[in-house]
């Protein structure tokens, strides 16, 4: 049985699959990863909020979500910058150790290899479209 998808639309199965987080654990990860972007979130650290070794946790994280932990928060991380970069107050570089990258360049190295273009070229073009939505007809 399907519940919610994840970013790369993996389905994460309920509490009944075979192999998967229950539900409630997957979603106080979820919570913690959301809550702590800005910080080291090492795989120890993941399987310890749900009381699990790291090896066990992400596994099972794996199977629930379609995606290892990493890459679970790498995702997010960037899904926060996106949102960040509409607010104009805020540099390239203060975003990036908002979300958890200690420099600006790798995270827009990761920036642009997951959403296909740099931070400051996205921010530029969300601008833009937000300028041409505000125009009367």
């Amino acid at each position: 049985m399907m519940t919610t998808t994840t970013m790369n639309t993996s389905p994460i199965p309920s509490d009944a699959a075979a192999g998967a987080l229950p539900m409630a654990r997957l979603r106080r990860v979820i919570d913690y990863i959301q809550e702590h972007l800005d910080q080291d979130l090492r795989l120890a650290r993941l399987g310890s909020v749900v009381f699990m070794s790291p090896y066990h946790f992400a596994r099972l994280f794996r199977r629930s979500t379609g995606l290892p932990p990493h890459q679970f928060v790498v995702w997010r991380r960037i899904e926060r910058a996106a949102a960040l970069l509409a607010e104009p107050e805020l540099s390239i570089a203060v975003i990036s150790r908002l979300v958890g990258f200690r420099t600006p360049s790798h995270f827009s190295t990761v920036f642009r290899r997951l959403i296909g273009t740099s931070p400051g070229a996205y921010r530029a073009a969300r601008r833009r479209a937000s300028e041409e939505h505000r125009r009367p007809a």
